[in-house]
């Protein structure tokens, strides 16, 4: 486990939240720790302004609510979603607000037996928190700890896969793509055994592994793949999913680098990224990272088309002085 200080402090997004109030104490100073207001998820003007120390309060209080009270597996997962997504906007928070609430949960439930789930929960909030702040050392440090406690306390196969998605994830973004993609590979067509085309995870891992083959430009490979998934993303999930656009904008990234692209391949991954960009601008919103991707890579889409589209220049005439 990384035994790095904190690595975010509050008080970095105040100069963003001027005049707004936290939306669950509805102050706009911490009344304890003093700390500013943050927001990183797809909320929209004064909406969905927060302390991350009452982020992480609400979130510990739903959860032992439904604990205490047995309210069911249903309505725990629910509150367990508090510990990374906006309860006003339901989208994931992105970035430091992450890392943040990740290390406060991981705090929270540390003291946990080994095999506890919402312990085991909790290491897999602080991987992805790293992850998303981009501490990507550390957060591999987390995921092949997590990694071992799964296989040491006799997890089931399904949390098995979960903890290979996370390693596989760290292994991507530290540029480790072949032990990426191995894993990637297994834990999707584990998946599909185990779960079904149709499940979350199964989409999810599916994502996952199209998106190592496209970093590593076996553009055939990913097409396929994702031309046989998008298809189910869509209608288990919905075009306004970010998973959904995420595979849509591997897919149109699958067809536009292709060296050997066609006027139609980037035809379609322009219309592709035209759609796709709309839908992420009306979900996430503009300043979301995922949408800011998306439309860079429409950028050079369509880049790439009018390149395309744009005939040579004609070789020069015999020069006209007659040299």
């Amino acid at each position: 486990m990384p035994r790095a200080s904190r690595p975010w402090s509050p008080t970095r997004c105040a100069d963003d939240t001027k005049g707004q109030t936290c939306f669950i104490c509805t102050q706009a100073l911490h009344w304890k720790t003093k700390e500013g207001l943050v927001r990183m998820c797809a909320c929209r003007g004064t909406a969905g302004f927060a302390h991350v120390s009452c982020l992480a309060e609400q979130a510990k209080i739903l959860l032992a609510e439904a604990l205490e009270n047995n309210l069911g597996d249903k309505t725990l997962d629910e509150r367990w979603c508090r510990w990374h997504s906006c309860s006003l906007c339901e989208q994931n928070y992105h970035g430091v607000v992450t890392c943040a609430l990740g290390w406060a949960c991981w705090k929270t439930y540390l003291g946990r037996p080994e095999d506890d789930w919402a312990r085991g929960a909790a290491m897999t909030r602080l991987g992805n928190g790293l992850h998303d702040a981009e501490h990507h050392e550390d957060a591999l440090a987390v995921r092949e700890a997590e990694f071992s406690i799964t296989r040491r306390v006799g997890a089931s196969g399904i949390d098995i896969l979960v903890s290979q998605t996370n390693l596989a994830n760290s292994y991507h973004a530290l540029g480790r793509m072949e032990q990426a993609l191995q894993l990637e590979r297994g834990v999707y067509y584990d998946s599909l055994r185990l779960l079904g085309e149709e499940d979350g995870d199964t989409i999810r891992s599916a994502n996952n592994y199209a998106s190592s083959l496209v970093d590593l430009q076996r553009f055939e490979e990913a097409k396929s793949l994702l031309r046989k998934t998008i298809p189910v993303a869509r209608r288990v999930l919905g075009d306004d999913n970010i998973l959904t656009l995420k595979m849509r904008w591997y897919y149109a990234g699958a067809l536009y680098t292709d060296p050997g692209a066609t006027l139609d391949d980037l035809r379609e991954a322009v219309t592709t990224l035209e759609d796709t960009e709309r839908t992420a601008r009306r979900v996430l919103g503009g300043a979301h990272p995922t949408t800011s991707e998306i439309e860079m890579s429409l950028r050079h889409a369509r880049a790439a088309l009018r390149a395309h589209e744009t005939p040579p220049p004609r070789a020069d005439a015999t020069d006209a002085r007659g040299d």
